[in-house]
């Protein structure tokens, strides 16, 4: 993540469980509702509410180091979550290989 007066890496590993849980949440942001995903406690959590037509609020909190959290809202582009939903599936198919 970067912007002009943020910048931040945080690495996380991702288990098969976590991508169940990164298919449900795209379900539920595709039926516009909130979600928090990655919220174990073992890495960040990432939340995303819709806000209005066109623009989500994101929130990236690193509870196991920092404690910092990071919100902001985004205006994805149309198609994202189908795009994300793609990725999603490439990532399981590069993992079962």
């Amino acid at each position: 993540m970067e912007t002009e007066t943020i910048n931040g890496s945080f690495p996380v590993g991702i288990t098969s469980d976590d991508l169940d849980a990164c298919k449900e949440a795209l379900d539920k942001l595709a039926g516009d509702r909130s979600v928090s995903w990655l919220n174990s406690g073992r890495s960040v959590q990432l939340e995303i509410k819709p806000l209005r037509s066109g623009v989500i609020g994101v929130s990236i909190h690193d509870g196991p180091s920092s404690q910092v959290t990071v919100s902001l809202p985004l205006s994805p582009p149309t198609g994202w979550i189908e795009d994300h939903r793609a990725r999603l599936e490439n990532v399981r198919r590069a993992l079962a290989g």
